[in-house]
């Protein structure tokens, strides 16, 4: 497993590659290495809707707070910023999901109907026990398919589904 990577040439000119690299060199000033991905963010318009839909497939809340005040301002870099935030997780404690909305200032609409090459944070993948089962009862809530169900070398199946406010969870089942 490589445990290092470095840039090289230059990302400016658009020559660049990132290349593996088994140990750090001696004169490297090597960043600080991460402990673990605790959360992803998510800014929605309907935060009790979007909840309620991660919650049906499996996440359990965690907490529920309203935000304001010098911290705030200071993290997002948005002055008089007032936001609600859940904090949901899976059941296994892995990563979790904060959901926010804003009070302050007005959010900005963003493209609900984008699609995977657009720029930005597209999806969100999670392992499930019964992939068919999970797409029938998104379905009956009004939840459809970006494209299809399909198999990776016979260990996956996966699918997408566009939840809501065109959030895109991509649903994937380990084949035994």
């Amino acid at each position: 497993m490589c445990r290092y990577a470095r840039l090289t040439g230059s990302p400016t000119s658009g020559n660049y590659a990132l290349v593996a690299d088994q140990s750090p060199s001696a004169d490297d000033d090597a960043m600080p290495r991460i402990r673990r991905f605790d959360h992803v963010g998510i800014t929605v318009a309907d935060l009790n809707m979007v909840s309620a839909f991660f919650v049906e497939l499996g996440f359990e809340v965690e907490g529920r707070t309203f935000l304001e005040g010098e911290f705030l301002d200071t993290v997002i870099g948005i002055r008089d910023a007032s936001t609600e935030i859940v904090m949901l997780r899976p059941s296994d404690g892995g990563v979790g999901l904060e959901l926010a909305s804003f009070i302050r200032p007005d959010p900005e609409p963003g493209s609900p109907a984008a699609m995977a090459n657009e720029l930005g944070l597209r999806s969100l993948a999670i392992e499930v026990d019964d992939l068919q089962a999970i797409i029938e009862r998104l379905k009956k809530d009004g939840y459809g398919l970006v494209g299809g169900v399909g198999e990776y070398e016979h260990v996956w199946r996966m699918a997408s589904v566009r939840g809501p406010e065109g959030i895109i969870v991509s649903l994937a089942e380990r084949i035994d």
